[in-house]
């Protein structure tokens, strides 16, 4: 079975100017795994109308699913909603779920809705809401793009609203052995098995400590016995 295919447009200068440590991607990451969906790219670009468009554009047409986090809030620098509906060529506008929705929270807490607040509430033309325990000001689905907010208690909320609705493909599983060698003596080997397993993805990932190098081999796939197959040769070839 073909595993379903994902990226992540990460939206914000907060991100780009250090000021901000993205934990989105990493939580989006193990929850697309556990789907089998398989996370391919993550891009991170600036508060800019043209670079958020044009990274939506691209990454809908290259992957099964796209999902982005921040700038649909309130403020000026919000503009993700807007580039949405640029990069797939429809209106956008204060909608009424949207609107209602908010109003009836504001109502509730006894705070104006006023006009920064209605931003929130613009949605283009075609997209589905996603549902926000957390905030209430929804997100959206807009064919393969799934729009969520930066802040990560409610990007989580909403990865949650929306990951049931997803086909997913078997989940991938994961082994992992560490080699107390250098990459160097071990890089012949680990490619012959590579060669010999192209079902899996083999990644080798280098440490040092307390003066050794050394490094962590994972083995990731969807056919468990394959992985097995794959650990036991790895072990043959490396042994602790």
């Amino acid at each position: 079975m073909t595993q379903p295919t994902a990226a992540m447009l990460v939206i914000g200068d907060e991100i780009l100017s250090g000021r901000t440590r993205d934990s989105n991607m990493y939580h989006l990451a193990g929850k697309l795994t556990e789907r089998g969906i398989d996370l391919r790219e993550v891009r991170v670009v600036s508060d800019d109308a043209d670079a958020i468009t044009e990274g939506v554009k691209a990454l809908s047409e290259a992957y099964d699913h796209v999902f982005t986090s921040g700038g649909i809030g309130p403020t000026h620098d919000d503009i993700t909603a807007d580039c949405i509906a640029a990069a797939f060529g429809v209106h956008i506008d204060v909608r009424d779920d949207a609107r209602e929705l908010l109003q009836a929270h504001y109502d509730r807490q006894g705070s104006e809705f006023n006009d920064a607040r209605k931003r929130m509430a613009r949605i283009p033309d075609g997209a589905v809401l996603i549902e926000n325990p957390v905030s209430v000001a929804p997100g959206f689905s807009m064919e393969n793009v799934h729009v969520m907010a930066g802040v990560p208690a409610v990007f989580q909320a909403m990865v949650e609203t929306v990951l049931p609705t997803l086909t997913g493909g078997a989940p991938l599983i994961s082994r992992t052995q560490r080699i107390d060698r250098g990459e160097g003596d071990i890089a012949g080997p680990l490619g012959e098995l590579a060669r010999a397993y192209p079902a899996l993805s083999i990644g080798s990932y280098p440490f040092q400590k307390d003066g050794r190098y050394g490094a962590n081999i994972v083995l990731r796939g969807t056919d468990a016995d394959l992985l097995d197959e794959a650990m036991k040769k790895l072990e043959a070839a490396f042994p602790a």
